[in-house]
């Protein structure tokens, strides 16, 4: 389960996880090997491009529900709540590993204020935990190469089933 940090305005407007044109997060699944097919939500996520995601065993939620321009716009007690409810929402999934996609939001909302990117010390409601970095283009020094790593290897730990299309492989 990757879950961002709250909806952009424009993934709001389209009802597609990571939507806005430019963010890397589809790209970098793509790179990684999680999904077989580029897939574009800019304009919404298709009916097929969903059961690509759900047949790769990937799932998308958020740790707030309001959108925003930017996620630092959002308040450090929507954070914490958000960490309430998203615990809630594994407990009742059951995923095998939750993704954070962003450092600083899993530090303020899960109160773990040294974290760092990766397997997490602690899990949530039973799924092994992993911070990954955030795919917005405002995470600059990450590039869809170093994103995809990140989420490749979350993936291996929750046991999906990942292509290698590193090293400039498709």
């Amino acid at each position: 389960m990757f879950v961002g940090i709250n909806p952009s305005l424009w993934t709001a407007a389209t009802g597609a996880h990571f939507a806005r044109p430019g963010n890397r997060f589809y790209p970098a699944l793509y790179r990684g090997g999680l999904v077989d097919r580029r897939i574009d939500a800019s304009s919404g996520m298709s009916a097929a491009d969903r059961e690509v995601m759900l047949g790769a065993g990937i799932g998308i939620t958020n740790v707030v529900a309001r959108a925003t321009a930017r996620a630092d716009e959002l308040a450090d007690d929507e954070l914490r709540a958000g960490a309430r409810r998203l615990a809630e929402t594994v407990r009742a999934l059951a995923p095998r590993v939750v993704a954070v996609a962003g450092i600083t939001a899993y530090r303020t909302g899960f109160g773990h204020p040294r974290a760092t990117v990766g397997e997490q010390p602690r899990d949530l409601a039973g799924a092994r935990v992993w911070v990954v970095p955030n795919p917005s283009g405002l995470n600059a020094h990450e590039t869809v190469d170093t994103l995809a790593e990140h989420y490749r290897e979350a993936a291996v730990a929750a046991g999906l089933a990942v292509a290698d299309r590193r090293y400039g492989g498709a």
